[in-house]
């Protein structure tokens, strides 16, 4: 709708001050000679606005014009209050920023839109950690910050998953990214696009030197290559199951990131002795040993690494509790043991 573009126009010069008719054609997806017409229609609705043609023109209000209208529908001022998890924020030392412009926001809203943000903000909830995710170490987010918005590189002494070592490195970052509840930095490090865990980050130097940014990419564009390279790795080991009916439910929660193929709940048998068959995939052999967890409800039936590889392991857990209980019974006495 017309009216909906004047009023977008209108924030984007009070957001931006000057800016190309082509750049707003393009934000608004019409032509530049819509835009010229909008123009003229804001001017003559009383709108200081004017247009400077040539190189470094563009489409500006008077200085020191600014209104109150936040143009905002109904399903706008929702979306608003449908906030990520609070975690986010606190990481960021953000929470009362938050609030107070959320307050901010509620009081500037059009009065018919207030009950409904308010509903929104009473029963709508996101969080975005995993369940039974664990602890998770603290990250300490303000060396990282204060590079990403002061743009300055940084020095990181960090330690990879796996690893003891801790590594240097100095890096250029682009940002910071909430992934399910884990903080990453996202950097080029010799001008190659790099992910690290904040939690890994055992130290961090924000230098004087300015960020060496690979021209025109964004966190937004670094992040998708990184996050494709993540999700698209090769194939690892391919299992095949069988689990007891009656340990489905928690089966499917608790394997879900390494499901291929969720079980549907039909298999063999009958009742809750019944048997259904999954496939999963883990990144290596020894990965599969925490099926253990489900004892005797679920068998491993190819490939025949692993189940070599699931009963040595619980073979070293039986011997490991014999040998206890043995030595339990060789204790020459356990009086005076609570």
């Amino acid at each position: 709708m017309k009216s909906d573009r004047l009023l977008s126009i209108l924030l984007l010069l009070q957001a931006r001050g000057r800016v190309p008719a082509h750049e707003l054609a393009a934000r608004l997806e019409v032509s530049v000679r819509t835009i010229y017409r909008d123009v003229e229609a804001l001017s003559a609705s009383g709108v200081p606005v004017y247009a400077e043609r040539g190189r470094y023109g563009g489409i500006a209000l008077l200085a020191g014009f600014r209104t109150d209208v936040t143009g905002l529908t109904a399903d706008e001022s929702r979306a608003l209050f449908v906030l990520a998890a609070q975690g986010a924020h606190a990481a960021l030392g953000l929470d009362s920023a938050l609030a107070s412009a959320l307050r901010k926001v509620m009081a500037a809203l059009p009065a018919p839109h207030r009950p409904a943000a308010e509903v929104t903000a009473r029963r709508v909830l996101v969080d975005a950690t995993r369940w039974k995710g664990g602890p998770q170490p603290d990250a300490d987010l303000d060396a990282l910050q204060d590079a990403v918005f002061t743009d300055r590189r940084l020095r990181l002494r960090y330690r990879h998953s796996g690893e003891r070592a801790i590594r240097t490195y100095t890096v250029d970052p682009y940002g910071l990214v909430a992934k399910a509840g884990v903080w990453y930095l996202v950097a080029d490090r010799r001008g190659l696009p790099r992910l690290f865990r904040a939690d890994r980050v055992r130290s961090a130097t924000v230098l004087d030197d300015p960020v060496r940014r690979r021209s025109g990419v964004e966190l937004a564009d670094v992040w998708e290559v990184l996050r494709r390279r993540v999700e698209e790795r090769p194939a690892g080991v391919d299992v095949t199951v069988r689990v007891r009916r009656d340990r489905l439910d928690l089966f499917r929660r608790l394997m879900t990131p390494y499901l291929t193929e969720l079980p549907d709940g039909e298999g063999d048998g009958d009742g809750e002795r019944g048997w259904v068959t999954a496939r999963l995939v883990f990144g290596e052999v020894a990965e599969a040993r925490q099926l253990l967890m489900f004892s005797d409800r679920l068998e491993v039936l190819t490939p025949p690494e692993v189940r070599a590889e699931v009963a040595a392991a619980a073979a070293s857990v039986t011997d490991l509790y014999q040998r206890a209980g043995q030595g339990v019974k060789e204790s020459p006495s356990s009086e005076g043991v609570l």
